[in-house]
């Protein structure tokens, strides 16, 4: 019976396969940038067996491979999980005299493994993910301007995994402006259109009631100027870290600052807007809560008919926090809930907008690690139920 590889600790083990599927390389199609390099390493070291292969939990997977015929293989026959324990580089120069592999199915059955060589591929971190090798069915030793070739052809492997994971990751940073500058239109028009309001009607008044209508317009237009500062520090990347940082907060104040900023909005379709907010702590940010609660407000005043009810409030239920936001409106399809929640697509085809208002509400309930409950009815109302967690 073969011996079968030692592993790494656990824990080194989860960061070596975290590691190797953020490359995102693992059962894609053969590329000829790859194939170039087992060629290269099978003419060059006389072998005809050449591998490029990565080590996942259960199999070693084949990304490019000259003489094998195959793009996997069962973990428990493979000498390359002995080599990632390596420091960097493997030769057994004889497998039938070597006890980890005397007994390997390769080795006493097909093809015949006689010799094996490889050298690591280590992620920039020291990650070992897996290798180059070259097999040969006779026992044989590599000269040194061989192995060395072959660790300059691990290193150029690395290389092109590096740069397909830095051109992920710039496609994703690209999307990601798009969707923030897409969405800051949607954000700020409310806000934007309160405040230019407040500001044409304290033209014609006079006294207490014209510095009313002007503080009004500097708090939309303060909230204006803070939510744009988010937009462009989540657009560039810059403010902090990537994640919003979850913290216990108190949810009156910002189910009361959401409920001012709409208030105006509702009392121009003469919806009666009701913030009943209890004294509620959950574990969430208040910047993106806001932003999520008034979405939620902005639709639902948009399509709720004029004199109609809006209501926001909080109670706490068993190990969660639930804020839930109601209206009499038109409703929705219930077997549509979840296009209503795709970008672009709107209850109502003929209103103006983007569409995006519960495309928003989702992004910002995934990044809070919060639940979205929606129960409506078509031409009674809608109730959705943020559920967030305790601190």
């Amino acid at each position: 019976m073969h011996q079968a590889a030692d592993k790494l600790p656990a824990h080194a083990e989860s960061r070596r396969l975290s590691a190797l599927r953020s490359y995102g390389i693992l059962d894609t199609p053969a590329e000829a940038v790859f194939d170039d390099i087992t060629r290269i390493a099978a003419a060059i070291c006389g072998t005809p067996i050449s591998v490029v292969n990565l080590i996942d939990a259960d199999r070693q997977w084949f990304k490019s491979e000259v003489g094998l015929g195959v793009r996997e293989t069962p973990l428990e026959t493979s000498i390359c999980a002995h080599a990632i324990l390596e420091h960097d580089f493997l030769e057994v120069q004889n497998t039938t005299t070597d006890p980890r592999f005397a007994g390997n199915p390769l080795v006493t059955g097909d093809p015949g493994l006689r010799f094996y060589a490889g050298a690591l591929l280590k992620t920039p971190d020291g990650l070992p993910l897996g290798t180059v090798c070259v097999l040969d069915t006779v026992p044989r030793e590599l000269t040194p301007q061989q192995i060395d070739t072959l660790r300059a052809l691990a290193r150029q492997v690395m290389a092109q995994l590096e740069l397909r994971r830095m051109l992920v990751e710039a496609q994703a940073l690209n999307q990601h402006r798009a969707r923030v500058l897409a969405t800051a239109g949607h954000d700020l028009k409310g806000p934007l259109r309160a405040a230019l309001y407040a500001l044409s009607k304290a033209r014609a008044a006079d006294g207490a009631d014209r510095d009313a209508r002007l503080e009004s317009a500097e708090q939309d237009l303060a909230y204006i100027n803070q939510k744009f500062g988010d937009m462009i520090a989540g657009a560039t990347g810059k403010g902090g870290a990537a994640a919003p940082e979850l913290r216990p907060t108190e949810l009156a104040p910002v189910l009361d600052e959401v409920g001012r900023v709409w208030t105006r909005a509702a009392r121009r379709k003469h919806i009666d807007l009701v913030v009943d907010p209890s004294a509620c702590t959950a574990s969430t940010n208040a910047g993106l809560l806001e932003t999520l609660i008034g979405n939620l407000l902005s639709n639902a005043i948009k399509y709720t008919p004029d004199g109609g009810r809006v209501t926001v409030g909080c109670h706490a239920v068993e190990d969660a926090i639930e804020i839930v936001v109601a209206d009499t409106g038109i409703g929705m399809d219930t077997a549509r809930v979840e296009d209503y929640f795709t970008a672009f697509r709107q209850a109502d085809a003929s209103s103006e907008g983007l569409g995006i208002g519960l495309w928003i509400v989702r992004q910002a309930a995934d990044v809070l690690g919060a639940r979205i409950d929606v129960h409506s009815t078509l031409g009674a109302g809608t109730r959705i139920t943020v559920s967030l967690p305790t601190p």
